[in-house]
């Protein structure tokens, strides 16, 4: 009866989000002499609807062709349906089909035409590196604190079990500091690394240094800021920016801010009223009855729109601005959904007049472009604000397709996010497979009835059988993780074929000497493609195929247009392209193109470029 696509650039010009000021095209076919009239319905999100109508533009077979123009110059999020009037009568078209009213309307993202991201992050390769967990200087660990607990078992698991008052402490170390990751710059350089993002690196209690005690001073057990100076300055003569996480939601209780146990020389808000670090917190009862983060009293949550605060973090003086100028390339907004739209503007706008070209990345766990957080539309991506986040809902759907053969949700969520995120962004996404936060790649791609208890999970591992599975599974995936839209960031050992579970056991030791040194080699030349090719800077992804457990597409345009097709299926797939014979990694002409089942096959118009 009817057809519009959002997809499909015949029924809507240009594709995905728009510029504020740039003309809209939508076409709708109608069956011939059935539609006595189309009406565009929209709105800006929480306003009133508006309505124009359509102009019939062409009989095309049994359709009438309709189509409008028009132009919103303001950024924000908008929302649109059809109204279709008949002689049997009228209704509205949306993304749920036919119906008396609009029950899921097509979103339209209109974004500040100011809007840049970092050239540097795009065609790159982000390495996540867990600091504690990654590498070891030769020259030994960093200095202990009291109460830390050393540990000499390189590669052994970490202790999960609570203390006598029930509280996991996490402070047990197994010596990962910045001396080491300066060490192994050559390694990441092989790697293909451009950027690295470090875990917490301030002063902090525990091992994972969310809980930060001062946002000045680098953790004495990962060295000190003079190290982290020479490790921006030596890898950027390396070509490699280093990201810090800014964890600015919360600090913790052994703090100079909150100064519990009074082990800080400041005069903490849990000492004294007084404090100038008072206002910062929320109490119910000062001092022991405090708003803490996620209900965990280890982490005192702080009151984001605190001006002293906001000033203390986003000022002209502030911590963003201070490891700036110590060589940092930008920032991870650890769980920005907490971050008030009145600090987030103030944050990203110091660090934007520091350096134009820094990155600043949020963590958002859904759709970015239309994320509401405690009852607050977030405009992240509408223009100063981020520049990227994390592309859980891209991670998703990648382990859907490869664990499940679920092929329907790759493509819907490829659909949403080059419709709903701007071009400069999507083109810096943070794809990942496998975070901190997750458990390892491998063991969920390969793993069977993980077990749901730390204390079986401490002891799981992938049976020789399912690790041979789990890597075929992996290499699809972190190819898709590699050429789709946005940058790669690796989780530090996915590349080495590391296993485990939940936190903390997808925090082990990189396996120094024991890395699988086949995903090595095949993570290295998924970088060497990457780093080869233009279209995987900013290149359009067009869709090719969706079905039967492949998944392919294109990325690029012209000579320089690359065709990526996965298969989680059991038999081969082949493409009808003459043009596209070379195959990027096998680094050889072939005879046919096709992608064989349980595997992923890059294809080139002609060989790697200079």
């Amino acid at each position: 009866m009817y057809r519009f696509d959002e997809s499909d650039p015949a029924c809507k010009s240009p594709q995905g989000a728009l510029p504020q000021g740039q003309a809209l095209t939508l076409s709708l076919r109608y069956l011939r002499d059935h539609c006595e009239k189309a009406f565009l319905v929209w709105k800006k999100d929480g306003g009133e609807p508006r309505s124009l109508p359509f102009g019939w533009q062409e009989t095309r077979g049994i359709d009438d062709c309709f189509t409008v123009r028009f132009i919103l110059d303001e950024p924000g999020l908008y929302w649109y349906w059809f109204r279709i009037e008949t002689a049997e009568g009228g209704f509205i078209i949306d993304h749920s089909g036919p119906g008396d009213e609009p029950a899921a309307p097509y979103q339209l993202t209109v974004y500040d035409d100011s809007l840049r991201t970092p050239d540097w992050i795009k065609g790159g390769v982000m390495y996540h590196i867990f600091v504690d967990r990654f590498a070891r200087s030769s020259r030994g660990r960093g200095a202990l604190k009291p109460g830390d607990i050393p540990r000499e078992d390189w590669g052994g698991i970490p202790e999960f079990r609570p203390d006598a008052n029930g509280i996991v402490l996490n402070n047990d170390f197994f010596g990962g500091n910045l001396e080491g990751i300066i060490e192994k710059l050559p390694y990441l350089t092989e790697q293909g690394v451009t950027c690295l993002y470090l875990s917490p690196v301030f002063e902090a209690s525990s091992n994972h240094k969310y809980d930060t005690g001062c946002f000045k001073r680098v953790d004495p057990g990962f060295g000190d800021e003079e190290l982290l100076k020479r490790l921006c300055r030596e890898a950027g003569a390396l070509g490699i920016h280093v990201v810090l996480d800014g964890v600015f939601s919360h600090v913790g209780i052994d703090s100079e801010y909150f100064n519990k146990y009074g082990r800080y020389d400041s005069l903490g808000a849990y000492q004294s009223q007084a404090s100038p670090y008072y206002s910062w917190f929320i109490f119910n009862e000062w001092p022991d009855d405090y708003v803490c983060w996620w209900d965990i009293l280890l982490l005192p949550e702080i009151d984001k729109n605190d001006p002293s605060y906001q000033n203390y973090i986003a000022g002209k003086d502030g911590v963003a601005r201070y490891w700036q100028d110590r060589g940092i390339s930008g920032w991870r907004l650890d769980v920005v959904d907490e971050l008030p739209d009145s600090f987030l503007d103030l944050l990203c706008a110091g660090v934007r007049e520091k350096n134009p070209d820094a990155l600043i990345i949020g963590e958002v766990w859904e759709d970015a472009s239309n994320k509401i957080a405690y009852n607050t539309r977030r405009r992240y991506l509408l223009g100063g604000q981020l520049d990227s986040v994390m592309n859980y809902p891209l991670r998703d759907a990648i382990i859907a397709y490869t664990r499940d053969k679920d092929v329907n949700t790759i493509a819907r969520t490829m659909t949403a996010l080059i419709q709903n995120y701007p071009k400069p962004i999507l083109d810096a996404l943070m794809n990942i497979i496998g975070t901190h936060d997750t458990m390892r790649a491998l063991t969920v791609l390969g793993g069977e009835d993980i077990p749901g208890t730390k204390e079986e999970m401490s002891r799981y591992s992938l049976t020789e059988e399912r690790l041979a599975y789990g890597k075929k599974m992996l290499k699809i995936a972190s190819a898709l993780q590699f050429t789709l839209p946005g940058f790669p960031c690796v989780y530090y050992g996915d590349e080495a074929g590391m296993q485990g579970g939940a936190d903390p056991f997808n925090r082990l030791c990189y396996p120094w000497g024991g890395e699988d040194k086949d995903l090595v080699a095949w993570y290295r030349t998924l970088a060497r493609i990457r780093s080869a090719h233009h279209a995987f800077r900013e290149g359009v992804f067009r869709l090719v195929a969706a079905r039967r457990g492949v998944f392919a597409f294109t990325r690029g345009e012209g000579d320089d247009t690359i065709l990526v097709a996965a298969n989680v299926g059991d038999e081969e797939y082949f493409f009808p392209w003459p043009d596209f014979l070379y195959d990027l990694i096998k680094e050889q002409y072939m005879n046919v193109c096709s992608v064989c089942g349980g595997s992923v096959a890059i294809y080139s118009k002609g060989g790697i470029q200079a």
